[in-house]
């Protein structure tokens, strides 16, 4: 096999030695003063677990249930090629593209689910890795890496290479599951049933620039981390060695379960400098789960536009702790609204797990199936309560109605939820974005949640059915995009073209 390596190559690779159970020395002097002999403690302290001496059995033992994923694309996913061995950041999430931005690795040097190889001028084509989670054939990827697909193949640990079809993808926790083809049993790997700890020693398996079967291990560096790539983040943050091409991989543990679904790196050089993000299992089951029966995930919908109790506000309030999410206002005519939840209510609870934040509501919410009941515990004016309330569905393809305009029966069509600005204390003027799609039209152009739209096709705007009128009006027109001029939560303004999403649904 013949491989190509660009001479202005990722930062160089050193070899790292792994030294497990090592002894380490101390210098010894002799004391200034007689040392008296004590007793010995009746329960001796019990030495910590020592890491294993080899990842063998454990490789041995998963390795074949690891797949490379190799995709042809849709010829409408060219635009943003780099034919000199980039991946295709259209094939990136928006929300992970601006991610991979801040650290360097737009263009050519994106996540690690691009391209492996230099590919000649013409191919279409991408790689990534993937894993087997039942004998009948299923697989689970990153949605960046099959978006856009015109085909996909996984290439097995004994090298045969096998067509699969996509069965269900998921954008916002970007996961997605395939199907092989052609029947068979075939070797497959478990989920976690327990979440890792800070600490615990991981193994990645992958398929790094192409080359499939490659084995990194590190150790867990941090959980709970937001990198900006969704509503939904709650990675687990790594130190194994991750690449383009390790996404849609498995982090295993030690007992050679799946803790994780290796997705973003952050590198100033687009190779590995120990710092990897995966989406923990427990989502990923989940979301599986739902693509597997349904071929889509529907998410539970309370309603409610919620952000961190900080600990100036917890002081106004008189809590004790700044946790807990404090709601801004209740949708008309939702969950939250018909069970009696009003503006000012802390949710400290669901279900009697505590809420930390607003994101953590958010999250906890929608890992829930529409329909089912909870049980909120809140604040109000200082006094507990708790409402039972049945989740509905939350809407999806970017159609999120604007709040203060519900009756209107319209829907923006930029993927944004938004309230009059005096409404939610950000300032006189405008329209606060309270909510953003990841994938709608408005979030690929940078509008983040907090911004306020000040004037929308040069017409001024201070309520959601101004913004909505002037819309109808550019798409009136003819006009392809819309010009915006927005403040960002720092303050400073800048203007915006944001692509009109016709799509009805």
């Amino acid at each position: 096999m013949t491989m190509t390596v660009r001479r202005r190559a990722y930062a160089s690779v050193a070899a790292a030695a792994l030294v497990a159970g090592g002894a380490v020395g101390f210098g010894l002097t002799e004391p200034a003063t007689p040392a008296y002999a004590q007793a010995l403690p009746k329960t001796p302290i019990e030495a910590p677990e020592h890491p294993p001496g080899s990842f063998a059995n454990v490789v041995d033992k998963v390795k074949p249930g690891v797949v490379a994923v190799k995709v042809k694309l849709d010829n409408s996913a060219d635009d943003d090629d780099d034919s000199s061995g980039g991946p295709n950041m259209q094939q990136v999430p928006p929300q992970l593209r601006e991610f991979f931005k801040r650290f360097g690795q737009g263009g050519g040097q994106g996540g690690p689910g691009g391209r492996g190889m230099p590919q000649q001028r013409g191919e279409r084509g991408a790689v990534g890795s993937g894993f087997i989670i039942s004998g009948d054939g299923y697989v689970v990827t990153n949605n960046h890496v099959v978006d856009k697909a015109k085909t996909v193949q996984v290439t097995l640990d004994d090298n045969r290479t096998l067509d699969a079809k996509v069965i269900g993808k998921d954008p916002k926790t970007d996961i997605a599951l395939l199907k092989i083809t052609e029947g068979g049993s075939y070797p497959y790997v478990q989920f976690g049933k327990a979440a890792p700890r800070v600490g615990d020693w991981v193994v990645a398996i992958g398929n790094p620039f192409g080359l499939g079967g490659t084995v990194t291990a590190g150790i867990v560096s941090a959980r709970g981390r937001d990198i900006g790539a969704g509503p939904y983040d709650d990675f687990l943050q790594i130190d194994a060695p991750i690449n383009k091409g390790n996404s849609g991989g498995p982090t295993f543990n030690v007992n050679g379960e799946v803790v994780g679904v290796n997705t973003a790196i952050a590198s100033p050089s687009g190779g590995s400098v120990g710092l990897a993000f995966a989406i923990p299992a427990e989502t990923v089951q989940a979301v599986v789960d739902q693509l597997r029966t349904d071929g889509k995930v529907v998410r539970g919908y309370l309603g409610v536009q919620v952000q961190p109790v900080t600990k100036d506000i917890a002081e106004g309030l008189g809590l004790d702790k700044a946790k807990g999410a404090l709601v801004d206002h209740a949708e008309s005519g939702t969950p939250a609204a018909k069970a009696g939840l009003k503006s000012g209510d802390v949710i400290e609870s669901v279900n009697g797990a505590p809420v930390n934040d607003a994101r953590e509501l958010s999250r906890r919410i929608a890992g829930l199936k529409p329909g089912t009941e909870v049980k909120l515990a809140y604040l109000r004016n200082g006094k507990s309560d708790t409402a039972t309330v049945e989740l509905g569905t939350l809407p999806t393809d970017g159609k999120v109605a604007s709040r203060g305009d519900s009756s209107s029966g319209g829907q923006l069509r930029l993927g944004l939820s938004l309230a009059p600005a005096s409404d939610v204390g950000l300032g006189d003027e405008g329209v606060a974005v309270m909510d953003v799609d990841p994938d709608g039209p408005a979030a690929a152009k940078g509008i983040a949640q907090g911004d306020v739209i000040l004037d929308v096709a040069g017409s001024s705007v201070s309520k959601p059915s101004d913004v909505q009128a002037q819309i109808r009006a550019a798409e009136s027109n003819g006009r392809k995009a819309v010009l915006m001029r927005v403040k960002s939560a720092k303050g400073q303004t800048r203007f915006v073209a944001v692509a009109l999403n016709k799509k009805e649904g």
